[in-house]
């Protein structure tokens, strides 16, 4: 049975940082895309980024150079560290799981869901 369990979401401060974590069971990461999305309120749910095989990386043009997805396959784990944060940058962050090996930052596109983690953006 495959299970997503997201965890680090908090509030932080414009600028800072935060290390999101995707503990994945029930599935080898390898054999998955697994992704990162996010959704504000009142607003559409969208793509962050994405990881697949061989460690390739994809991510949406709002967080180029700011966020950086990573996976630890001892641990069937995957990472989002974000930096630079920024108040648009507040929503619920959403892990998802991808039965092929190929990446899509396309929510709908996604076969397997966490429960999300909230992060705020605030002064």
């Amino acid at each position: 049975q495959v299970q997503l369990v997201e965890s680090g979401g908090g509030l932080v401060q414009p600028g800072g940082s935060l290390r999101l974590s995707c503990a994945a069971s029930g599935f080898t990461l390898d054999d998955y895309a697994i992704g990162w999305y996010r959704q504000a309120p009142g607003k559409e749910r969208e793509g962050v980024s994405c990881i697949r095989s061989f460690g390739v990386t994809f991510y949406a043009d709002s967080v180029k150079g700011r966020f950086t997805i990573s996976r630890d396959n001892a641990r069937n784990t995957v990472y989002l560290h974000m930096n630079s944060l920024k108040p648009e940058d507040t929503a619920t962050y959403y892990c998802a799981a991808r039965s092929r090996r190929v990446c899509s930052l396309r929510y709908r596109e996604m076969d397997y869901w966490g429960k999300g983690t909230l992060v705020t953006v605030s002064s």
